[in-house]
């Protein structure tokens, strides 16, 4: 079963309830967000999609990334990771975007940080960034952490 938590049935039941739609761009989790979110019945009426920016050159076809574009934003950063929350929340007409950037493993990544880590944003009415280091390597368990992360996350967003 896709769901870990209630928190992505709260999230959900929230969406629906003020009528609300959500995007997702995700990179580490490779669509374990955008699963979860479609795993609670009625998701159409909230979840207008996603795209898993997993590597430079999706970045660039499905957000036209430039350097310019991210003005200096470093890699894993939570301005980077707002930068694509924003974007996938632009591109689909969502009320919400979130987006996930990591490393999950085993190997640590080329601007050194580890595997285990990750920055989560949300992008709506309000924002709200997240930094999640697991301390170890399984690759498996960091992307559920990490979608575990953002859900927590999306649910703190949209029931303050």
């Amino acid at each position: 079963m896709v769901l870990k938590s209630d928190s992505i049935e709260a999230v959900a039941e929230a969406l629906k309830t003020m009528g609300q739609t959500i995007a997702v761009a995700e990179s580490t989790t490779g669509g374990l967000i955008s699963a979860r979110l479609l795993a609670v019945p009625g998701a159409s009426a909230y979840f207008m999609g996603g795209v898993i920016i997993y590597s430079r050159i999706s970045r660039k076809v499905f957000f036209d990334v430039t350097a310019e574009k991210l003005q200096g934003a470093r890699p894993l950063s939570e301005e980077m990771a707002l930068f694509f929350a924003r974007e996938v929340r632009e591109q689909l007409r969502a009320t919400w975007g979130v987006a996930e950037l990591g490393l999950a493993g085993p190997g640590g990544g080329a601007y050194g940080y580890d595997a285990g880590n990750t920055v989560i944003a949300v992008s709506g009415p309000r924002e709200a960034t997240v930094r999640i280091s697991t301390g170890h390597d399984d690759r498996p368990r960091n992307m559920e952490e990490f979608t575990d992360g953002a859900c927590r996350l999306l649910e703190e967003v949209l029931l303050q």
